[in-house]
């Protein structure tokens, strides 16, 4: 179990024993492996997307396969299977492992095997790799009372030039490298600038400030497309929220009286302390709070 962040979640031994799929096939968790060829794991090249399953509903899946099927486009990586066919695949691994509620799934399409260690996909001698792992994954409810610590680091988001940040692909060395320095000054998430010094994103979500009664974030333009994140922002825009997506430094919002990070998993989070300046944000009366509610009650919506 993860003691503290945005992944901090309660430990369920059921995990011991789940039953994990790769390419139409499932495996004791022990026993699942992929080769050593696969592309994924020799060069990060592939795509994936989180998923959480509540009350049997697989949450906001239609923004998620939305994602998985640019996410593929923007990497010339082609998945030879339907929205219908992977949500067949799901449901199977889901039947297979008998869940139904508080489950985290996670979704890897990789370029496939290759046939020697080399970057060029005309290395590649077969079929995608598509693996699905299950989790019994709840978050742990201090999350939300206790908060994050979040603080700046050096490391930066690209543009499209260099890898187009809306892609959720498996190359994730730019936000690893972002997390270990922000472990370093003993932040949950790091800060990251875009390339031009406005502030971004976090290492693994994305990023709002609120001052002066107006929720702050940015373009958009250097992070991933967070689909809890435009949840936020929509439910800002619904419920008479001020909600901002402009360009800005960190200096515009150091005086900021709260924040909150968003992300799949545990959907929004409140940001107790920035660097070294406690913020209201995980106080019951706090604006991150009524969006949590709203946020929390437009899943519920969702699944009925």
């Amino acid at each position: 179990m993860l003691s503290n962040g945005t992944h901090s979640y309660i430990k369920d031994n059921r995990n011991e024993n789940i039953k994990i799929y790769i390419n139409g096939d499932f495996y004791n968790r022990k026993d699942a492996k992929i080769s050593v060829f696969d592309s994924g794991f020799l060069l990060g090249d592939g795509v994936w997307e989180g998923i959480r399953l509540l009350n049997g509903n697989l949450v906001f899946i239609e923004e998620h396969l939305d994602r998985l099927f640019a996410s593929a486009q923007g990497i010339s990586l082609d998945i030879p299977l339907s929205r219908q066919n992977i949500l067949d695949e799901l449901n199977k691994v889901l039947i297979k492992n008998n869940m139904n509620d508080n489950i985290h799934i996670r979704l890897i399409v990789s370029r496939g095997d290759k046939i020697t260690p080399y970057q060029n996909p005309n290395a590649n001698v077969g079929p995608i790799n598509f693996v699905i792992i299950p989790e019994y994954k709840k978050t742990n409810p201090e999350t939300y009372i206790k908060g994050l610590t979040i603080g700046r680091v050096d490391n930066v988001r690209p543009n499209e030039n260099i890898l187009s940040p809306h892609y959720n692909t498996l190359s994730k060395l730019n936000c690893i490298l972002a997390s270990i320095e922000a472990n370093k000054h003993g932040y949950d998430e790091g800060i990251m600038n875009d390339i031009n010094g406005n502030v971004s994103t976090c290492n693994s979500t994305n990023l709002f400030f609120i001052q002066d009664n107006t929720v702050i974030t940015s373009t958009g333009e250097y992070c991933l497309n967070g689909i809890t994140r435009a949840k936020a922002i929509q439910l800002c825009h619904e419920n008479n929220i001020q909600c901002n997506e402009i360009n800005f430094t960190f200096e515009d919002i150091r005086n900021c009286d709260e924040a909150f990070v968003t992300g799949t998993f545990a959907g929004i989070i409140p940001v107790s302390k920035l660097e070294d300046k406690e913020l209201k944000s995980t106080q019951s009366s706090s604006i991150v709070n009524k969006i949590r509610e709203l946020y929390n009650q437009k899943i519920k919506e969702y699944i009925g």
